[in-house]
């Protein structure tokens, strides 16, 4: 089946991530159930969908005379059954506990068709290892970012028996409805974005266990540096403007190394100062490339300076 060809999708478990990941399914024309077990938790989610949908519509995202039929294709149950038969698309968003995933999963497999993937937003759990479904060829995860109405980015990973199409699928279905899929090449548990976030929670835990700084101070230095930066040169490409002979020789300088820094510099590609280095600058001078990233960064500080995004929120 083509991405474009979805009709109906059903989303479980309405929480934190569920409920505003149906609503980005109904945004995209999709008809969709979305599953919980309690009737409360569907009214909340419902609520709060719609709430979403206002606050979009502030600023121009979505059409106001278009938020009632939006809600109109969610459809809200306890009955798993009820609205997953004949889905093209089945998204499990329940808690991480495995034993509450392999249960769903295998609702799931006996409910939908042979044709509809199963995903899971989990970045956590190994789901491959957890779900016994028929055909593991059609298991894959699609991991979302709070909040999923509005975060572009959706982790696509594949298990070692998701089949090729799956993923593509997958890739263009998230593309359909609007956001950045980057696809793994294979399952690594936490994946990118939060396999960094682990990283720098680590530290962030290790400044306040030593009392190095205040939760204020940390939040205000990442805010008036890296939430400046990061939005323009990334982490990676950010290495490119300091100068990957000067990040070698700080390596070196934590007794560590590695052979992709090693080579680029043996080769003489040394970031933006070479136009070449971990990104290929395609021979534009150092002053052209410099002049592109300081404007973007300007214009960055500039809004971030207008919505006072440095205070406490």
């Amino acid at each position: 089946m083509d991405a474009e060809d979805v009709k109906r999708a059903v989303v479980v478990g309405a929480g934190v991530m569920g409920h505003s990941i149906a609503q980005v399914f109904a945004q995209a024309g999709i008809e969709v159930g979305l599953v919980d077990v309690e009737e409360k938790i569907l009214e909340r989610a419902m609520r709060l969908i719609k709430s979403n949908l206002d606050t979009l519509a502030e600023f121009k995202r979505v059409s106001k005379s278009k938020i009632p039929a939006i809600l109109k294709r969610i459809h809200p149950s306890t009955d798993l059954a009820a609205v997953a038969q004949g889905v093209d698309f089945a998204f499990e968003v329940v808690s991480e506990v495995a034993d509450v995933k392999k249960k769903i999963f295998s609702q799931l497999d006996d409910i939908c068709s042979e044709d509809a993937v199963l995903a899971s937003n989990t970045s956590g759990l190994d789901i491959f290892s957890i779900a016994e479904v028929k055909n593991p060829g059609r298991l894959i995860i699609a991991h979302w970012f709070a909040p999923p109405h509005i975060i572009p980015l959706v982790e696509v990973v594949p298990g070692p028996k998701t089949s090729p199409e799956v993923v593509t699928f997958t890739a263009k279905l998230m593309e359909r409805l609007g956001k950045r899929p980057v696809v793994l090449k294979e399952f690594v548990r936490s994946f990118i974005v939060n396999r960094i976030q682990n990283q720098i929670f680590l530290a962030i835990l290790e400044m306040l266990e030593k009392g190095w700084a205040t939760p204020e101070q940390i939040d205000l230095a990442v805010k008036t540096s890296l939430g400046v930066r990061l939005p323009i040169v990334g982490v990676v490409q950010t290495y490119d403007f300091t100068g990957l002979d000067l990040v070698l020789d700080i390596m070196k300088s934590y007794g560590v190394s590695h052979p992709l820094f090693e080579e680029k510099v043996k080769k003489g590609h040394l970031g933006v100062k070479t136009s070449k280095g971990i990104y290929d600058y395609g021979e534009r001078s150092e002053e052209e490339i410099l002049k592109k990233r300081d404007r973007m960064y300007l214009k960055m500080l500039e809004h971030l300076e207008s919505i006072n995004a440095f205070e406490p929120v």
